[in-house]
């Protein structure tokens, strides 16, 4: 339907068409809507026919250039969708009234009515009414595109530790569960020393390493490779590698500290034991009940390796334990823990029960510890370095932690015992681990 609208007079009276005679009320253009019909069409330019991309996986529309949004049919998103697709072509025209016309939901067909005005010869304004088709042509999303494609990722995040347990991964793991980070993943493999993740953006995967960086002490590297180029868009396709390494110290190692960090710590003792592990490393002295934190750029600048891991661990038992009281600490000490008890302990291996050969120690669990616990101590050769230097001796502890016990479910062949699962979540307290989903993400 087209009409031209005239401006209001006090007194109208009828004019003859300039083209055809006939008469009309007066209008700038001198013109019937018929005659002014043949010299103009104010639709002209607009296209009558657009495509429109739809994803049959994930049933979303394609908002150019790059998004896909959810729509129902005959909704305001679909019909501001459709729209976009046609305004580049309407900067000349002003739009009046938009709406859909009814089609088969099958027919891969969108109609749309739309109604237009433009001021034409002389000032004088037409309005016009005219029906725009979509056609809706299937395309995979990039999403979808990658879960069919199980190796389509742009970026993966390699997290290293150099430890012989998972202990750390386990952890995370829950961690990463409880945020729901790894619905994003496209892929996750286990390999040596670590695991990687695979994402379908870039920004996804610094969203990982941003979550690692806060939770574990770590360093990262960035690395990218060109995989294509468009020389005609000037495009570039890169694939992103993240690299993350954590600090290979975990809970309960036994760790020697260089003499600067030691110092610049307060003057703590170089051999040390690492009571947590979150965003920093919590370390104690056992001869002072000292305790320190380092972070991991201090870690970095001044590295240092575990003495020895849980599996190294031998079995003694307690044969007498006195505690220490009122140790005064030296000049420039930090601070001392609250939680902790000193004691001076003399234990017995028990693989040795048939002799008279005790050891004499150091340890910071005297709240914890009775006579006839049985606790795991440091391996062989460095309890003969200790039997010969006294003073070395003073600096190790010997403990047990009431939640290790009993390990006889968990043991290796040659004996040694080991962390379970469940003993690790229960000494970092995640009361909301279910421990259900991650199974498949990590196995010992």
């Amino acid at each position: 339907m087209e009409y031209m609208q005239a401006p209001a007079t006090s007194s109208q009276g009828n004019i003859l068409c300039c083209t055809c005679g006939v008469p009309i009320p007066p209008n700038p253009a001198n013109m019937c809507v018929a005659c002014l019909r043949t010299q103009v069409d104010i639709s002209e330019g607009i296209p009558k026919q657009v495509t429109v991309h739809f994803c049959k996986q994930c049933e979303r529309y394609l908002q150019p250039p790059a998004t896909w949004v959810q729509c129902a049919l005959e909704s305001r998103e679909l019909l501001a969708l459709c729209l976009k697709k046609l305004k580049s072509s309407m900067t000349k025209v002003r739009l009046i009234d938009a709406g859909f016309l009814w089609t088969e939901p099958h027919s891969k067909r969108i109609k749309m009515k739309l109604t237009i005005q433009k001021e034409v010869m002389n000032g004088a304004i037409l309005q016009q009414v005219f029906v725009v088709e979509f056609v809706i042509q299937f395309q995979m999303c990039d999403d979808c595109h990658r879960v069919e494609a199980k190796d389509f990722w742009k970026a993966v995040v390699q997290v290293r530790q150099k430890t012989v347990h998972k202990k750390t991964f386990y952890y995370l793991e829950q961690l990463i569960l409880k945020h729901k980070l790894h619905q994003n993943t496209l892929n996750i493999k286990e390999i040596h020393e670590g695991i990687d993740f695979y994402y379908g953006s870039k920004q996804h995967a610094q969203k990982m390493v941003d979550f690692l960086q806060c939770t574990v002490p770590c360093r990262s590297k960035t690395s990218q490779r060109l995989i294509s180029h468009d020389i005609h868009s000037n495009t570039y396709n890169y694939k992103s590698t993240f690299s993350i390494e954590i600090v290979p110290v975990c809970k309960d190692n036994v760790v020697c500290l260089p003499p600067r960090l030691a110092q610049s710590l307060g003057n703590m003792g170089q051999i040390c034991v690492c009571i947590r592990v979150t965003s920093t490393i919590h370390l104690i002295d056992p001869r002072t009940l000292q305790i320190a934190e380092v972070d991991g750029n201090t870690y970095w600048r001044n590295p240092f390796n575990s003495l020895c891991s849980p599996r190294q661990l031998e079995e003694f038992i307690v044969m007498d334990i006195d505690i220490i009281r009122d140790q005064k600490l030296g000049a420039g000490a930090g601070v001392r823990s609250n939680k902790h008890t000193l004691a001076e302990v003399w234990v017995q291996k028990t693989s040795e029960m048939d002799t008279s050969q005790q050891y004499h120690c150091r340890t910071f669990l005297g709240h914890l510890l009775n006579i006839g616990d049985l606790v795991m101590g440091q391996y062989q050769d460095f309890l003969e370095d200790l039997e010969e230097d006294e003073a070395l001796r003073k600096n190790v502890n010997i403990y047990k932690d009431a939640s290790k016990i009993p390990v006889e479910s968990d043991t290796d062949d040659d004996g040694a015992p080991r962390i379970s699962l469940m003993e690790m979540l229960e000494e970092l307290s995640l009361t909301d681990a279910t421990g259900e989903e991650g199974a498949d993400m990590m196995t010992d």
